[in-house]
């Protein structure tokens, strides 16, 4: 029995970014493009999912937004250099990542979206909350607060009063 892993296609997730100098149809053809590169050094494409126009978490190349790409395919581990060195030598690509991949079938995949979508909409509503809490919170409260304060402002400043006013202290 080997303890090696079986040769053989494994599966590889490719994240890429094309900048915002492009409008979104063109960005669809780069996205065509990158997608011919990796059909062409052998792979099979299995799943492609385009994000859009999302902001980049940082200023890139005087880029501050950038269209993002998914694409899943199918490779021998060899290639996954030459499609790097790639994309690393256009111009149309930002920034990518090569990574590897856990198979998923379409039904995994529609569950975990699912959970994404299930989860933004708590959020959203945990956002909402605290801020509505805030805005009905009472001002009376604080200002009771404060006229309490000013009470006890004005007992101290008599007992300072009766306290530097005494006889014996001179």
């Amino acid at each position: 029995m080997s303890k090696s892993k079986a040769s053989g296609p494994s599966r590889y997730e490719l994240l890429f970014i094309v900048p915002n100098n492009y409008t979104e149809e063109e960005a669809k053809t780069i996205v065509a493009k990158v997608e011919g590169v990796v059909s062409e050094q052998g792979a099979n494409i299995v799943y492609r999912e385009f994000w859009g126009k999302k902001k980049l978490a940082y200023i890139i190349k005087q880029n501050h937004y950038g269209y993002y790409s998914l694409c899943e395919f199918d490779s021998e581990k060899n290639v996954i250099a030459k499609i790097d060195r790639t994309l690393r030598l256009s111009q149309e690509v930002l920034r990518h990542q090569i990574v590897s991949a856990v198979v998923l079938s379409d039904a995994e995949r529609a569950k975990i979206k699912d959970k994404q979508e299930q989860s933004a909409v708590k959020n959203e509503k945990k956002d909402e909350k605290p801020i509505k809490e805030k805005a009905a919170r009472p001002t009376a409260v604080r200002t009771e607060k404060n006229e309490s304060n000013k009470a006890e402002l004005k007992d101290l400043d008599e007992k300072l009063e009766g306290i530097l006013s005494a006889q014996d202290l001179l």
